[in-house]
């Protein structure tokens, strides 16, 4: 009988073992994501290095054509920066740019306890960055903290994934002190809410657990009622290209957003799509075939980049902010 027990068990672990071989969804559907819980480290076991979630500067004449700049060597942050907070991991810059300083937030987070807050830094020429401090910290996890300027107030939209709410935020006194507004949004876990004036109006997209899903919103006023686009999810059961992988941009009038590409592992790379027509009633969208940037499989970037805020600093020249996981 306990024979009878060890052929059968043998032979269960097996037929399993065969199904999510043969079924690499499954493997994904259960993969960790190393930002919003604890960074993966596969290649560590191996060769006895940590990688780690860091943050880098690109440059270039356009977004679509972006590269390290001469003589900086990147990540120009890491969490060891962090004097105040407990953290592991740093990832989703977005940037804001004044006429006399750059400031950068950020996702600051451990890893091992899904916790930490919105931290900050600033540069006088946007490559060399000194750590300030941490900006936003609250009872549950935040990231991604999309910031812009709205006439004459800065926001933050910061994901706070394991709410049920799209959080605004206004600075009271820009860039240390910020203070909640309200809910743009209600009644789901929203993933990397990101927002964009365009055409007079205020669009966001904004993703659902799981990073294979996009949603559509648009609004007449930043504070709302937002109202959910009729052809939303404009993306569905797309790992490749659903989740808001950064600030979206315009070039001669065009609106492309950044999604990340989540398959075969998560933050491989970013892509932009350019929106070729939107409105109340209409959504079409084109994928840029180039990816932005990309998992170079060495180096600071080598395992994934899944994060592009990049901005016009002068004609002909832009600069942004990444992340990438790598040694």
């Amino acid at each position: 009988m306990k024979r009878s027990l060890v052929v059968l068990t043998a032979l269960i672990l097996t037929m399993g073992f065969c199904i999510w071989g043969l079924n690499p969804s499954l493997s994904r559907l259960f993969a960790r994501d190393p930002v919003q819980n604890a960074a993966q480290k596969p290649a560590a076991v191996q060769t006895g290095q940590e990688s780690a979630w860091t943050i880098g500067i690109l440059t270039g004449p356009s977004p679509f054509q972006l590269s390290p700049p001469a003589g900086l060597r990147n990540p120009v942050l890491t969490a060891a920066a962090v004097t105040d907070l407990k953290v592991d991991i740093v990832a989703h810059p977005f940037m804001v740019v004044t006429d006399s300083m750059y400031y950068l937030f950020f996702t600051a987070k451990d890893g091992s306890t899904d916790m930490g807050g919105i931290g900050s830094a600033q540069s006088r020429n946007g490559l060399d960055w000194k750590y300030r401090r941490i900006v936003i910290k609250e009872p549950f996890v935040l990231a991604y903290p999309y910031v812009f300027k709205w006439r004459d107030d800065y926001y933050m939209i910061p994901e706070a994934h394991t709410e049920t709410s799209v959080r605004l935020y206004r600075a009271t006194e820009f860039p240390d002190k910020w203070q909640y507004e309200g809910d743009l949004l209600t009644g789901d876990q929203f993933i990397s809410a990101t927002v964009v004036r365009y055409k007079d109006m205020w669009w966001m997209f904004v993703a659902r657990l799981g990073n294979d899903t996009l949603r559509l919103f648009y609004a007449a006023d930043l504070k709302g009622p937002w109202t959910e686009h009729p052809l939303s999810p404009v993306v569905a059961k797309d790992l490749e290209t659903a989740r808001p992988g950064g600030r979206p941009f315009v070039i001669d009038g065009t609106l492309y957003r950044i999604g990340q590409d989540c398959y075969p592992t998560y933050g491989n790379q970013a892509h932009a799509f350019q929106i070729t027509d939107i409105s109340p009633t209409i959504y079409k969208e084109k994928m840029i075939d180039t990816p932005l940037v990309k998992a170079t499989s060495q180096g600071w970037n080598a395992e994934a980049m899944h994060h592009v805020d990049a901005q016009q600093i002068g004609n002909g020249k832009w600069i942004a902010a990444v992340d990438a996981l790598g040694k």
